[in-house]
């Protein structure tokens, strides 16, 4: 015990102890408790969130006061006691509210500053070629010679007997060794730059031109008696470059090149729930300037928006209102709160559909129709025969359908089933169940886009409840991804210039709110977000050239957006055809 005594250790532990002894007389008026710290006057309960303190009898300010240490007897070993901690500040280093549980707040995504992506990218390459450069090529280690015969072994040789030290040239010894030439002026003992040539060649290599979204609309239109409802649609673009929207008991054509407005219709008695244009091509009207109109009532009106002249009325077209409207070349498809989609061929006098779909059991609020023939591209029967269609309704499902008959038969296998159609009719096919059903969102869908530039890819959006846009692989039946937006999906629809979807949000659970969003696919990186409108953005349409958004909201207002660059032109010089982003035009 003599070395402890006389170590350093020993004498900073006496130290400590004759420090203890000389303030202990005068803390000794201080009695302490080993739990809540200062004992309180008598007669008074102590409180358990209270801290230590004391406090004169004149009610003067606290002054914080020292828990006295107590002298202990230590031995040979250095034990730590944690007998005089309080147990109070002990306890608040945890969470409030006891154990960790998750967390409620979703993670949002936010919009990304390409500009800073690029620089952190371009500086984590040049940190990684100063820090860590490649290292030279070390010459290959000498490996023995093959046996002669298969499974003979190479005797042991004797190695000849050398002298121990040798003294050769360099050239001599290895004349491949590549020598420095100090009389190139692009040696590296002549660069006045404090980065490796690598990473000068890193710099100065050009970079690729970011696309810069513009935050402001450049134009804004009143619409007055826009409704704010989440289930209609009443904004469309045509083909020939005319807006169509619903204001009330009136539908107005907007055209673009010269912003002239005219009204198309006046129905007194009744009020306009969707509005649909046909593709350009069609055989109904080649120049796509046909409209279709829904109501409130369920009767269904088809124009002509060149002469503003009515052609066709359906009267009863559905028993409830029509919230949604879909062409696919001559054949119209509408979605109505009955729960049914109906589809007719506007070629035909009848006015009675030719196929019935009842896959829901709620109102149906979204229709769209794949690309697959039904646009431009295609004409007469094919059209109909390539494209799948995709609704969306209250009932918080997602149904693919196909004209042509269902394929349900050899993919029984497949996880997600299908469900068969409660409105079926004695004289209708198999073909009246959907090809596939989606049960994963949690409140309706309205939101549907297919990808023009991947076949089989569909986008959706839920509603205030789900918040989600997920993306399906129709071919298969399977979710390809999911993305949590923390707003209400209004509407979706996919950029014809280049691999990128826009969303409209309504009510949302974050600061943000009543936004447009532009999102990178596949990566689900947010491009831009553009805020302006006040209310739900419940319409949305895209230009025929791909450069213009256009927003409809509940503040009674339409605003256009400069949101993608222009279409590039193909090699052979003419504008338009299909997209470059097809992956399957890359096998050959």
């Amino acid at each position: 015990m003599s070395g402890l005594k006389n170590s350093p250790f020993g004498k900073r532990l006496r130290a400590a102890q004759q420090d203890h002894d000389e303030d202990t007389p005068r803390r000794s008026k201080t009695r302490a408790t080993p739990l809540f710290g200062v004992a309180p006057p008598p007669g008074s309960t102590p409180s358990l969130d209270s801290r230590p303190n004391t406090s004169s009898s004149s009610g003067g300010p606290e002054s914080p006061v020292e828990i006295p240490r107590v002298a202990r007897d230590y031995g040979d070993r250095f034990v730590p006691s944690r007998d005089a901690g309080d147990m109070r500040t002990s306890y608040h280093l945890m969470d409030e509210g006891g154990p960790s549980t998750p967390s409620k707040n979703r993670i949002i995504p936010s919009e990304s500053d390409a500009l800073k992506e690029q620089a952190n990218a371009i500086f984590t390459s040049l940190l990684h070629t100063e820090v860590t450069p490649p290292s030279p090529r070390r010459p290959i280690s000498p490996t023995r010679p093959a046996p002669i015969a298969s499974g003979s072994a190479v005797p042991p040789s004797t190695p000849t007997r050398r002298r121990l030290f040798a003294y050769h040239s360099p050239a001599r010894s290895n004349p491949g060794t590549p020598t420095r030439r100090l009389d190139t002026p692009t040696d590296e003992a002549y660069s006045m730059s404090p980065v490796r040539a690598e990473s000068r060649h890193l710099l100065e290599s050009p970079r690729r031109q970011l696309r810069s979204v513009c935050k402001t609309p450049y134009r804004v239109l009143d619409a007055p008696d826009l409704a704010d409802d989440f289930y209609l649609n009443l904004v469309d673009w045509s083909s020939t470059n005319v807006l169509g929207v619903g204001l009330g008991s009136c539908v107005y054509l907007w055209t673009a090149h010269n912003a002239a407005v005219s009204k198309l219709c006046d129905l007194a008695e009744d009020t306009i729930s969707s509005v649909s244009w046909v593709q350009k091509g069609a055989e109904t009207s080649p120049q796509g300037t046909t409209l279709a109109v829904g109501t409130l009532t369920g009767r269904l009106h088809i124009y002509d928006a060149s002469t503003l002249q009515l052609q066709r009325t359906y009267h009863s077209a559905h028993a409830q209102r029509i919230g949604a409207l879909a062409w696919n070349a001559h054949v119209l498809s509408s979605g109505s709160r009955d729960r049914s989609v109906h589809h007719r061929d506007v070629r035909e006098a009848t006015t009675r559909p030719f196929k019935r779909c009842t896959g829901h059991r709620q109102e149906v609020c979204g229709l769209k129709w794949s690309g697959d023939g039904g646009g431009a591209g295609g004409a007469g029967g094919a059209g109909v025969q390539s494209s799948n269609l995709a609704s969306g309704g209250n009932d918080n499902k997602v149904c693919i359908w196909d004209l042509r008959g269902s394929r349900r038969a050899g993919l029984s296998g497949r996880a997600t089933g299908a469900s068969t159609s409660a409105g079926a009719t004695s004289g209708e096919d198999p073909g009246d169940a959907p090809l596939w059903k989606f049960h994963e969102h949690t409140a309706a869908v309205k939101a549907l886009a297919w990808d023009p530039h991947v076949n089989g890819v569909l986008a959706t959006g839920g509603g205030t409840q789900d918040k989600h846009i997920r993306f399906w692989n129709t071919i298969n039946g399977s979710m390809l991804s999911e993305l949590d937006t923390g707003s209400q999906v209004c509407n979706l629809i996919w950029s014809l210039t280049s691999h990128e979807l826009v969303s409209t949000h309504g009510f949302s659970s974050t600061t943000a709110q009543n936004q447009i969003c532009i999102w990178k696919y596949p990566t689900l990186n947010m491009v831009a977000s553009l805020t302006g409108h006040t209310n739900r953005v419940l319409y949305l349409a895209m230009s025929p050239d791909g450069e213009t958004i256009v927003t409809g909201a509940g503040d009674e207002t339409l605003r256009f957006w400069n949101a993608f660059p222009k279409r590039e032109k193909e090699r052979g010089g003419a504008g338009g055809g299909s997209s470059r982003l097809d992956y399957g035009k890359l096998i050959r």
